[in-house]
């Protein structure tokens, strides 16, 4: 399922940090880094190539490499007005660069295997995980777990890098706005994303069962003792952005063979079900593909499952993700079934929503999470920065701002080191 290829590293037993820095171990830096310092220092250093990434502080990065046992789950041909050949519209199942990727393991340099684990899942249409490096180290730093970015299906890596070609994605986008004179927010960087799902939006649902079930085989191989970082048995937690909750509350509502029964999961700018969230920016989707995704998923979901045959299979009443993914989509569906299971792993959940989040706004997030009648103990913050943020971006590396930045940052990270 995944191969491993790693230095020969050896460490000692894990102590609690003693000193901050980037690893937060002895010896490190005197004084913490600055966010815009640490956003830099790791950008520049932290790459998929390699084996092995030293970082100063007390922590590497390993580099693994995870093969894709579910591509059966994707379209093998084109979808309806797809033309064969078409740059975006590849058969999903033949994308070589989406069955087998490389993930980042963020470790402390002083354990050779860890006994806790906290996978790191990224947002919609994201293409580079630059931004979530300073968080899997602040994380590390604060809870002395071992960081896994796992990548969504064609998102990351990936996604063939044509797909984030400037000019290529440029002329996509050109041609969106004449075929659609209305369309709102189209850009070159969700020209890609947004062409493929209004072409076909039950990528949206193959894209996410396959990745469920990739990180279910990951979650696996690491509790038997089978991956050369983690021990047998090791925990399981969760911090995820965006989109990537919804990943996440599919997999904690279905559990699958228990792998997440004592999961902690943490949701920060995310946790509302599908159709309360608004993604319509230059950085997630255009207008016309929300329009596409919304009636699919939403609106006439019902219509297609009694007419496609292969949806039906991974979503009907006798599939737990199946049920579990259903369950997300809409707020006033299957609203019993949620609800109670949130109820009852209220106390493994937390959350943090910014207040002027315009595509997952914090009522949202509380809706869900917090049930109809407000009565699931789901704790819920709701903050504010003083700098210019967004959904997309709540952390800017920008020098002008950088001190209000790294307070922000520091008060959020210390939130989720709190609760992990």
């Amino acid at each position: 399922m995944f191969s491993v290829v790693i230095g020969p590293e050896k460490g000692r037993a894990f102590s609690p940090p003693a000193a901050h820095g980037i690893g937060g171990c002895p010896g490190a830096f005197s004084t913490p880094m600055k966010y815009l310092e640490l956003y830099e220092h790791l950008k520049d250093r932290v790459l998929l190539d390699g084996e092995r990434i030293g970082l100063d502080g007390g922590m590497s990065v390993h580099n693994f490499t995870f093969h894709s046992r579910h591509t059966a789950l994707l379209p093998e041909g084109h979808g309806p007005g797809e033309p064969k050949g078409d740059l975006l519209d590849v058969a999903d199942a033949l994308v070589s660069e989406n069955a087998s990727f490389r993930y980042h393991v963020f470790q402390p340099d002083r354990i050779r295997k860890s006994t806790e684990m906290i996978l790191l899942f990224h947002g919609f249409n994201e293409k580079h995980w630059h931004k979530y490096l300073p968080w899997a180290a602040r994380m590390l730093e604060t809870t002395g777990k071992t960081i896994v970015l796992f990548p969504i299906a064609f998102h990351m890596n990936r996604a063939p890098a044509a797909w984030s070609d400037p000019r290529l994605m440029h002329q996509v986008s050109k041609h969106r706005r004449e075929e659609f004179p209305d369309l709102l927010n189209s850009s070159l960087l969700n020209a890609a994303i947004s062409s493929r799902l209004q072409r076909n939006p039950q990528r949206f649902i193959w894209s996410g069962l396959q990745t469920y079930h990739d990180v279910k085989d990951f979650v696996e191989v690491c509790t038997r003792g089978g991956h050369p970082l983690f021990e047998k048995d090791c925990t399981v937690d969760i911090m995820a952005y965006s989109i990537g909750a919804f990943l996440s509350q599919v997999l904690l509502l279905s559990n699958p063979d228990g792998l997440f029964s004592e999961t902690k999961l943490f949701m920060f700018c995310g946790g509302p079900v599908f159709n309360r969230i608004s993604p319509v920016s230059k950085f997630i989707l255009d207008s016309e593909a929300n329009v596409h995704l919304y009636s699919f998923l939403v609106e006439h979901l019902e219509s297609h499952l009694r007419h496609d045959p292969k949806l039906f299979a991974c979503l009907n009443d006798g599939s737990e993700s199946g049920v579990a993914f259903r369950s997300m989509l809409s707020y006033k569906s299957m609203v019993a079934f949620r609800e109670e299971r949130f109820r009852k792993m209220s106390g493994r959940l937390s959350a943090v929503a910014l207040a002027k989040d315009e595509v997952i706004p914090p009522y949202e997030v509380e809706n869900t999470l917090n049930g109809r009648n407000r009565d699931i103990p789901i704790r819920v913050r709701t903050l504010d920065f003083p700098y210019k943020y967004k959904h997309e971006d709540p952390f800017p590396a920008l020098a002008g701002i950088s001190e209000d930045v790294d307070e922000g940052f520091n008060d959020v990270f210390e939130i989720i080191g709190g609760f992990f």
